[in-house]
């Protein structure tokens, strides 16, 4: 098993993005500076974060710190919680002398005044850190207590007073408001930093406020010589969160979000998604450190060396290890041909996406242990590859454990199939022309004569009926466009198809299986959700056959008028003219009132 989170190992090829990234932090011609990780979720951003942080950290000249504003939210306001952070972790890590602890504590008392301005603005208080704290600190105690009392009056004038009091009887503290960020860089110097390198993680994640307070901390008293902000995160997601705290002026040509974001991140570095050959060797190489974990260091380290002689056109080939690690020949072998296996299908499947090739090697090596629990032995090739249908092609993947189940785990149309002998397999005729299951059925290991029940033993939960709550993790932009096609409103259905292209092809069958799952378990199918199934359905090659399959499971007495148009303009899209023919002249027998619309459309 692979732990599922980031990680201080590079297996992703990432030595010259973290070469850029540590080389903008030490140049002092460049500080302060925020520089922005950018990748899918998934891609490996919190790595290579990690395994900078781990760099960077052998320096004692250095202080890195994480920051997680998602784990914050709802609990505290977010510029608060990340200065506050920075400075516990400087009293903590650097043994400030007295002089550094005075301004610590000087800046602490300024968080209590910053914390109480954010909270007045829950109440329209028209006073705010993000116009200038001057504008604070000049209000005396009458008027403030007069505004707060005029805009909050189901609060006591005393509780205001308790409040206010503890937080402006220092004088000094109120006319220093200002040089809040002149007293954070001289506690850098105090304290030694030459560095204060703050990494943010999960910010994507975060609401809209969450994220404009974070970018408001960084900016306004953070923004100090000596600094570096490193921040992670998917940037569709973040100006998503931008346009909507602050929606363009219509007519407006400039895109408020893009404006936004390359004001504040100084220097973007992209996190490119993985080709074929990267994500064979990224798979290659998680296969070595769990399959051979006493020398997994050494076979890493020797590939990285070889690797270094030509990246371009470097391949892990069995020729590259021969004599070089006696007694791991055969272990060998087989990771190398398991990794050839998958992917050249999960690298387009899953668009190269590292957390997700991560997950399907766990279930991998899950179903494997159970097996082994069991005392059964199962073959990892011939394991993954039904993992592979049952990734990809979920409805051929039941059709598949139907047919093994009434055939002793020997299905006769598997054999046919890869003999090209179409003709003769009725039960899955729908797929003769599926680029995609031609090319699998042909990919070793072949599964004629095999007897499959075991393999379908360790994946029936796969057979089962499906909630919605089963439906695997999906990126926040995947998330967001299921969300937006389970919606009633016309304009969330055309922003989810226009965002089609941003996710992968697993996670477009994922929120396809959803929205079958609904479709199947609603009693009456809405005309929103089914005009979100059958235009999703419509969207891509390889959701065409199960739109078919699940339009086929629907009974006809459920098929509404409405519904007959946009399933024949779907078969025109899919090419599906003759399948969705036989699909109506069912329907017709079972519901004759669809008889006329039917006629219609097809005369049309």
């Amino acid at each position: 098993m692979w732990k599922d989170s980031e990680t201080h190992i590079d297996l992703l090829d990432f030595e010259y993005l973290i070469g850029i990234t540590e080389d903008i932090i030490k140049n002092d011609e460049l500080t302060p500076s925020t520089i922005g990780i950018y990748g899918d979720w998934g891609s490996g951003k919190s790595s290579l974060m990690e395994m900078v942080q781990n760099s960077l950290s052998k320096d004692e000249d250095y202080l890195c710190l994480k920051f997680n504003g998602w784990l914050f939210e709802g609990y505290e306001d977010a510029k608060t919680a990340l200065i506050g952070t920075i400075l516990d972790e400087i009293n903590e890590k650097k043994k400030p002398t007295a002089k550094a602890k005075d301004t610590i504590k000087r800046l602490y008392k300024k968080i209590d005044f910053i914390k109480l301005a954010s909270k007045s603005l829950k109440y329209g208080i028209d006073f705010t850190v993000t116009g200038g704290i001057g504008t604070i600190a000049d209000l005396t105690m009458s008027s403030v207590l007069g505004k707060l009392k005029d805009e909050a009056p189901e609060i006591s004038e005393n509780q205001i007073k308790e409040v206010l009091e503890t937080t402006f009887t220092n004088s000094e503290i109120r006319s220093n408001l200002k040089s809040f960020q002149e007293d954070f860089e001289k506690l850098l110097k105090e304290t030694k930093i030459k560095r204060l390198v703050v990494f943010i993680d999960e910010l994507d994640r975060c609401n809209p406020d969450t994220i404009l307070e974070t970018f408001e901390a960084i900016r306004l008293f953070l923004f100090a010589q000596g600094t570096s902000f490193i921040i992670g995160a998917d940037e569709r997601q973040v100006m998503y969160a931008v346009r909507k705290k602050y929606p363009n002026v219509e007519g407006n040509k400039l895109d408020i979000g893009k404006e936004y974001l390359e004001k504040i991140i100084q220097y973007p570095i992209k996190i490119p998604q993985l080709g074929t050959e990267e994500v064979r060797f990224y798979i290659t190489c998680l296969l070595f450190k769990h399959e051979i974990k006493d020398k997994s260091k050494e076979i890493l380290d020797f590939i990285k060396e070889k690797r270094k002689q030509d990246f371009l056109n470097f391949r892990v080939t069995y020729d590259l290890f021969e004599g070089e690690f006696p007694g791991e020949d055969e272990k060998i072998k087989n990771i190398i041909s398991l990794a050839n296996q998958l992917s050249a299908v999960l690298s387009k499947g899953l668009n190269g996406n590292p957390r997700h090739c991560k997950r399907f090697l766990n279930s991998l090596s899950m179903r494997i242990k159970m097996a082994e629990i069991k005392e059964v032995e199962l073959n990892k090739n011939i394991l993954s590859k039904l993992m592979l249908l049952e990734y990809f092609k979920d409805s051929v993947f039941k059709r598949l454990g139907e047919m093994q189940a009434v055939a002793d785990g020997k299905p006769k149309e598997l054999e046919l199939i890869e003999n090209d002998s179409w003709d003769q397999v009725e039960i899955l005729k729908l797929w003769k022309d599926d680029e995609w299951f031609i090319n699998w059925s042909k990919m070793a290991p072949k599964l004629k004569g095999i007897d499959l029940q075991p393999y379908f033993y360790f994946t029936r939960e796969s057979l089962q009926f499906k909630s919605i709550s089963d439906m695997k993790r999906l990126s926040p932009e995947a998330d967001k466009i299921l969300s937006q096609l389970m919606s009633e409103s016309d304009t969330s259905r055309e922003n989810a198809l226009r965002n089609e292209k941003a996710i992968s092809d697993y996670e477009a069958l994922e929120i396809n299986n959803a929205l079958i799952v609904k479709i199947e378990s609603d009693p009456e199918i809405s005309t929103a959700l089914f005009r979100s199934f059958i235009e999703w359905g419509g969207s891509r090659t390889v959701l065409y056959n199960d739109v078919i399959v699940c339009l086929s499971s629907i009974p006809a007495k459920n098929i509404k008028l409405s519904f007959i148009p946009r399933i024949q303009e779907f078969a025109k899209i899919a090419v599906k003219e003759k399948e969705i023919k036989e699909l109506f002249d069912k329907w017709e027998v079972e519901n004759p009132r669809l008889k006329t619309a039917i006629n219609s459309n097809i005369n049309n």
